[in-house]
């Protein structure tokens, strides 16, 4: 863990916030990569994951954006509504599991909405480098788009393709972008779930291979829940059986029983639940692993996903 206080706050947009955190004692934070995130602890007890937007050689301080979500769960109404400059606050080290593939020759980068933060790290590095890409932005209005004016005034404005659906005429036209698909070419998509898949759905109609696709999710999609049943897991190490409720994840039921599963998002986007399963197949609801993972059976996110079998045995 690492303490930091919040140096600057700034709006960057109509809900959006950026943050500025440094180290109390002035000492380099821990280097990253772009892509990364780090977890922060909010003084409410949640923890949140959000992506590091600064250029990746800035050790004298990590940049978030945060998006004031009218459906949060408690993450980002804390941050806009408590914490200002001076606030001092627990952070993970940065972790990157949306990371640039280091053999790509271009770079295709898509942001919708608040995703534009950790593409705009990419862009940053990818610039620095000398790397060919470019960055298609979408958003539903310029007043709801983040760091446009840090965009238009980069070196690489001219690689920056701005898409606001207020203004028809600037729609992107996925199709036509993604046309060429070729093995040193890489996708890399960051945003809203209908954004991403739309994005996705066009890449693999265009003949994009999986392995040259990245995304990002910063939420899970809705799931119905209403024909969810009842299941049992078993725990290999203890032999200890606990039943799940249609109304109540493993990760709670094992949290009744004292077992503790690290967790942060709640929702399968972060991987930090990943537990592994030695039997039975679990209904994997999370956005973490890949469909080629999932397919495996050999884990699951215990904080939303559930079971296709009556039990599951996990390696706890």
């Amino acid at each position: 863990m690492i303490e930091v206080q919040v140096a600057a706050r700034r709006d960057e947009a109509l809900d959006i916030c950026s943050y500025e955190l440094t180290s109390i004692d002035g000492q380099p934070l821990p280097p990253f990569a772009a892509g990364a995130h780090i977890d922060v602890h909010l003084p409410d007890g949640l923890i949140r994951q959000y992506s590091l937007c600064n250029h990746p050689e800035e050790r004298h301080r990590y940049l978030i954006g945060v998006l004031k979500d009218p459906s949060s769960r408690g993450g980002s109404r804390s941050l806009h509504e408590q914490i200002q400059p001076g606030t001092r606050l627990l952070i993970s080290e940065p972790r990157n599991l949306f990371a640039l593939a280091p053999q790509a020759r271009r770079s295709l980068l898509f942001a919708g909405g608040i995703g534009i933060t950790p593409i705009l790290c990419m862009a940053e590095h990818l610039a620095q480098s000398g790397a060919a890409f470019a960055l298609h932005y979408c958003a539903r209005s310029r007043e709801r788009a983040a760091f446009v004016e840090r965009l238009q005034q980069s070196p690489y404005a001219d690689r920056v393709f701005l898409h606001f659906d207020e203004q028809p005429a600037t729609a992107l036209d996925a199709a036509r972008v993604l046309a060429s698909p070729c093995d040193d070419l890489h996708l890399y998509v960051c945003g809203p779930g209908g954004f991403m898949q739309h994005v996705l759905d066009t890449a693999k109609a265009q003949g994009w291979q999986e392995p040259n696709l990245h995304r990002e999710y910063f939420a899970a999609a809705p799931t119905d829940t209403t024909a969810d049943g009842s299941f049992s897991v078993k725990l290999a190490r203890s032999g200890l059986v606990f039943e799940v409720p249609a109304d109540r994840s493993v990760v709670q039921v094992l949290e009744s029983h004292g077992v503790e599963v690290p967790i942060s998002c709640e929702q399968g986007v972060c991987g930090t639940c990943l537990t592994r399963v030695l039997e039975g197949v679990p209904e994997h609801r999370d956005m973490f692993l890949t469909e080629a993972e999932q397919a495996l059976n050999d884990q699951f996110t215990p904080c939303c996903s559930r079971s296709r079998t009556p039990l599951l045995v996990l390696d706890l």
